[in-house]
């Protein structure tokens, strides 16, 4: 089926979609992608390529290393697909949490480079504030957006501690955040709310709530450094859920963006009620068209994520 890409957005994965080997089918298959992550290796000063592709994955997964390999990783395979199909011209983009530094750049309002030393800075300084500032991250299943925000609201007064909604996933799916104490207070309450899953995630950082102020210290001062230009395309925000039209107002998002909640919900029926009828997840794994399948299945999910995917891809626009 030809994709019509005056309604189609391109969607890219954040933190959580790593797995070691992402990438590499690609860069062994083009040399655009080869160039991509070698290009990438040069700005950072150290050997990316390897970790992406080797690990071990107790390394991918730090996040000063997992942000810059997500981003490298869709990059490396947005320009394939760039060079392969022409006539690959998103209307929309957007991007999860760190994936939408990556939107920006598909859309045209970042450079690779820039980008490259933005996403690098923003994985630092948030495991710095990490450090500073241990955290907890929790997923809830099968409960309504209003219950899990009463529950922080509850947990927070009971506790004195900040527990926050991190990420508003899908229907039936959220994600919160905040100090260790009061998170795993509010697994305890969610299971006893009725959730279908309560869980803590593998991670020692509180993404997307207060605690991440601590990073902006440093990260606003690269934020201000970094040129950005009007889309050539329309980004949704991860803040808003609606759509970034100017420089600055790319900087004000990327600036709140790490304390507040990702509402992927609101973005995509931002999307759908716009127009959008395809949408192709651009990097590894298959997370964001899964969430999509949950907020509205009857829309086309493509992922690019291998190089068997995509030539499976591009086959079908032949």
């Amino acid at each position: 089926m030809l994709m019509d890409w005056r309604t189609t957005a391109a969607i890219f994965p954040g933190q959580g979609s790593q797995a070691v080997g992402m990438g590499a089918d690609f860069a062994a298959s083009y040399e655009a992608a080869r160039d991509v992550f070698a290009q990438a290796d040069d700005i950072l000063g150290y050997n990316l390529s390897a970790i992406c592709w080797s690990g071990p994955a107790e390394v991918l997964d730090q996040t000063n290393y997992t942000q810059p390999a997500l981003y490298v990783s869709s990059m490396a395979i947005w320009t394939v697909l760039q060079q392969q199909l022409p006539g690959a011209k998103p209307a929309w983009t957007a991007g999860h949490s760190l994936g939408e530094l990556t939107a920006l750049t598909a859309a045209g309002a970042l450079s690779f480079e820039a980008g490259v030393k933005l996403v690098q800075a923003r994985g630092q300084t948030m495991r710095q504030a990490g450090e500073r500032y241990p955290g907890a991250m929790a997923a809830l299943l099968a409960l309504e957006l209003d219950k899990v925000e009463e529950l922080c609201q509850s947990v927070s007064n009971e506790t004195g501690k900040i527990v926050v909604l991190a990420n508003d996933n899908c229907p039936g799916q959220a994600v919160v955040s905040g100090e260790v104490e009061a998170v795993e207070r509010l697994i305890e309450l969610a299971a006893e709310a009725g959730a279908r899953r309560a869980v803590k995630l593998a991670v020692s950082i509180a993404a997307h709530s207060p605690l991440m102020a601590a990073a902006l210290e440093g990260f606003r001062h690269v934020i201000n450094a970094t040129t950005f230009s009007p889309p050539e395309v329309q980004i949704i925000s991860n803040v808003n859920a609606s759509p970034l039209t100017s420089p600055a107002e790319i900087r004000q998002e990327l600036d709140q963006q790490l304390t507040q909640s990702v509402r992927w919900t609101d973005s995509m029926r931002a999307l759908i009620d716009a127009g959008a009828q395809s949408f192709i997840e651009v990097g590894a794994g298959a997370v964001l068209t899964g969430l999509l399948r949950r907020i509205d299945r009857s829309k086309r999910r493509v992922n690019l994520n291998t190089v068997a995917a995509f030539e499976r891809f591009l086959d079908s626009q032949a």
